[in-house]
């Protein structure tokens, strides 16, 4: 196994089909509707995917480079 299993490069068959599919998932969707839409799909993708290690390495790059809200943060 290489040093990361976690794919980055370019690999969805069709993007821009993808693409419209998820914005037509949330036509006409609440924010909070959107979000748990988000969520579930999220949950479904994770558990296709199936390694920890691999959800792991997807969890960090997603969360790198975004800060947190000082409002939360703050005790």
């Amino acid at each position: 196994m290489s040093a990361t299993a976690l794919k980055t490069q370019p690999n969805i068959d069709r993007p821009d089909d993808f693409y419209q599919m998820l914005v037509d998932a949330h036509r006409d969707l609440s924010p909070e509707q959107s979000r748990l839409v988000n969520s579930k799909l999220i949950l479904l993708l994770a558990n296709h995917v199936g390694d920890i290690s691999v959800l792991s390495e997807a969890l960090e790059a997603a969360r790198k480079g975004v800060a947190p809200n000082a409002a939360t943060t703050a005790h």
